[in-house]
């Protein structure tokens, strides 16, 4: 398979860091495929040598295109056009699409599920588990939303939990309004304080502890 180097942006929008530390500025002959097309993204790096370009920003990754000889861009664009106007293409395409559907399908129900047992709230705050299951499993399982709901790196247990904390920090506590300074580590410390007052939230309601809608700021925003 032709080699495909990962390289790192700079200010400079054409000249690109190698892990060495290297500075490389692409061929006059080459160009920039944009990402968001795996099928021909994999057609170009197949066809010869090629430079993907990806911004880490903290634990998480971006892709900035791929660089690779222009005539192989155009070769792979012509060809994957002409596959994709066929109608075998089409139905191909459509029950592909049927699939993911179902899949997903499955997964909201198996994640909202996995929220359920994690919050495993006392009979009396049943129906507000349900709801919240509910809510949660539909904010962090759409696909393509980078929620940790959609990572296959933790089990799933780990990912309900997390995806509760997290929908909790913007429903439940005042966390999208703090003006948090520009210090290292400081959003991560804010972060982990308020984890801890939702689990304290959490754990009234697996305990039962009886109060009014009112009071509870996970009842007000579940509309309870």
């Amino acid at each position: 398979m032709p080699q495909s180097l990962i390289l790192s942006p700079t200010a400079d929008p054409k000249r690109f860091r190698a892990p060495t530390g290297q500075i490389l500025t692409p061929p006059a002959d080459w160009d920039r495929l944009p990402p968001g097309d795996a099928g021909l993204t994999r057609r170009v790096k197949l066809a010869g040598p090629s430079w993907q370009v990806v911004e880490k920003r903290g634990n998480k990754t971006f892709s900035r295109g791929l660089w690779a000889p222009a005539v192989n861009i155009a070769a792979a664009q012509a060809a994957l056009e002409q596959e994709r106007s066929t109608p075998e293409y089409a139905k191909r395409r459509q029950a592909d699409l049927r699939r993911r559907e179902r899949e997903q399908q499955v997964y909201v129900g198996e994640f909202a599920l996995a929220v359920l047992q994690f919050l495993n709230f006392a009979p009396p705050y049943r129906r507000l588990a349900l709801k919240l299951a509910e809510a949660v499993a539909a904010h962090a399982t759409p696909v393509g939303s980078g929620t940790v709901a959609r990572t296959e790196r933790i089990p799933v247990e780990e990912r309900a939990e997390a995806a509760v904390i997290a929908w909790m920090r913007h429903q439940t506590t005042a966390y999208d309004e703090l003006k948090i300074a520009r210090v290292k580590g400081l959003r991560h410390e804010v972060r982990r304080e308020l984890a801890e007052i939702s689990r304290e939230l959490l754990d009234g309601h697996r305990d039962g502890v009886i109060h009014t809608a009112g009071e509870c700021p996970l009842c007000r925003a579940m509309g309870m």
